[in-house]
């Protein structure tokens, strides 16, 4: 808007409307389109270099450069620094993973790991929650809502719960979120309403919620959930002495990463503040395939906005006429309907991309490696790796091209799938695992039964260690 270095703007080309940052609003009011967080650059205060935030780095006693997020303000300039909530998210870490590269099929000091499961409430979702809290509090919201698999619901009591600004109410489906995050909600202190239905169920509700009662909300259709989640990649540019890797590989659920990485290398290229842009790969469980499904076997694409409807009404058609639900053991993408759809498709366009789908016997099969390597992961964290090992198989990624996997959640989000990958209990394995498919724990590391004697537990040792 005219003399606002920030404002809001529908992602249609062809509509543009904008609007103020005081308003809380998920879709344009003209159109029905998502919305960004847009800006005027040339009145924002941005750094000739990337370097220039290094500085920040001798300044940690102050929580805005403490803050993997908001030591970058300068690329989200929405927010005056007196404003912004942080509880100290983004000390995450980019590990180098030779282990994990050979496992995929890449030389050595090729692939690297982005370990997101370092965050307060064990995910990326803090990058995004206090960008969307920090509005909240902006515009002086009460209470703030959200659909959720576990991960976001985390997060939002966190925020919540910490600072005492806000009350959280959480929408969950039926049996569709981990323990490792439902109890989080629950000791957290947030309001959770637990629906006869899954994530889409949830979603569609929270939505009519919030509308009718004022509720603040905090899902990723939230346009200032995204700009947070920019960050993950400055960190990522940051760990690479700011040299932009081939590869983004990341897990697609509600498809909100793929589109705030998109919307920050598009940014970074305005700027002038990188050359190259990395190519993204999205990848989805096979039990929840809808973007895979609508862009590689539908040809679904942005087109420089001018995306063909008509092909994703037909997909949810199809998906209600055979009321068919996402499944897989990776909760956190246990998405049908992603809502951040179409930003990641321009994503998608922006950045060279492609979309895989992997089942969950190689998803578990490539947690299991990441965890061999130091890094637990959740098993939709996991989703990239496979992916990843699936496109060097197929000869799309290079084996000396340089890979980022984004591991979004910690392994303790969901413990029950790892132990029972790794158990010796069949019952158990067949009770968590089998129903989706898994026949097999190629990597399991299952613990040694011995007698309580010390010559046979000595001998176990000494055969096993």
């Amino acid at each position: 808007m005219a003399g606002e270095v920030a404002f809001q703007r529908c992602i249609s080309p062809e509509c543009g409307e904008t609007y103020s940052l005081d308003d809380a609003r998920v879709a344009c009011a003209r159109c029905g389109n998502l919305l960004d967080v847009a800006y005027d650059w040339s009145r924002a205060s941005t750094p000739r270099s990337l370097k220039a935030f290094e500085a920040k780095w001798s300044h940690r006693n102050d929580p805005l450069c403490l803050s993997g997020v908001w030591r970058f303000r300068e690329l989200l300039p929405f927010a005056p620094p007196e404003k912004v909530i942080t509880v100290g998210e983004g000390q995450t870490l980019l590990q180098r993973a030779d282990a994990v590269a050979k496992f995929v099929g890449l030389n050595a000091g090729r692939l690297y790991l982005q370990y997101e499961g370092m965050n307060p409430s064990g995910s990326f979702k803090d990058n995004g929650m206090t960008a969307a809290f920090t509005h909240a509090q902006m515009i002086g919201a009460k209470r703030a809502a959200c659909a959720s698999t576990g991960n976001t619901s985390a997060s939002l009591a966190v925020y919540c719960s910490v600072t005492g600004l806000m009350r959280a109410v959480i929408f969950v489906g039926s049996g569709k979120i981990a323990y490792g995050k439902l109890s989080q909600a629950l000791e957290y202190g947030a309001l959770t309403v637990q629906i006869l239905g899954d994530f889409d169920d949830a979603m569609a509700r929270v939505k009519e919620v919030a509308a009718e009662l004022g509720i603040y909300l905090v899902n990723s259709v939230n346009p200032f959930r995204l700009e947070g989640q920019k960050t993950i990649m400055y960190r990522v540019l940051e760990a690479l002495a700011w040299e932009p890797p081939d590869w983004i590989v990341v897990p697609g659920g509600n498809l909100g990463n793929s589109s705030a990485f998109g919307k920050a290398f598009a940014e970074l290229r305005q700027l002038g503040l990188i050359e190259r842009v990395p190519r993204l790969a999205v990848i989805n469980a096979a039990g929840a395939d809808t973007l895979y499904e609508l862009y590689e076997k539908r040809g679904l694409r942005w087109n420089g906005g001018a995306v063909h409807e008509a092909i994703v009404d037909q997909y949810h058609h199809e998906l209600d006429e055979s009321r068919k639900k996402a499944d897989t053991i990776a909760s956190a993408i246990e998405i049908n309907r992603p809502v951040n759809l179409k930003k990641c498709l321009r994503a998608l366009e922006d950045c060279n991309g492609v979309v895989r789908e992997v089942d969950d016997q190689h998803i578990l099969d490539a947690k299991a490696k990441v965890g061999a390597g130091g890094f637990g992961c959740e098993p939709a964290s996991a989703a990239s790796v496979a992916g990843a090992k699936l496109l060097r198989e197929e000869g799309v990624i290079g084996p000396d091209e340089r890979v980022v996997c984004i591991l979004t959640g910690h392994q303790l989000k969901d413990p029950t799938a790892t132990v029972a990958y790794h158990s010796a209990d069949q019952e158990m394995f067949n009770s968590v695992l089998g129903k989706r498919g898994v026949r097999r724990a190629s990597f399991a590391n299952r613990a040694v039964v011995v007698p309580n004697e010390l010559d046979e537990i000595i001998k176990a040792i000494r055969l096993y260690g």
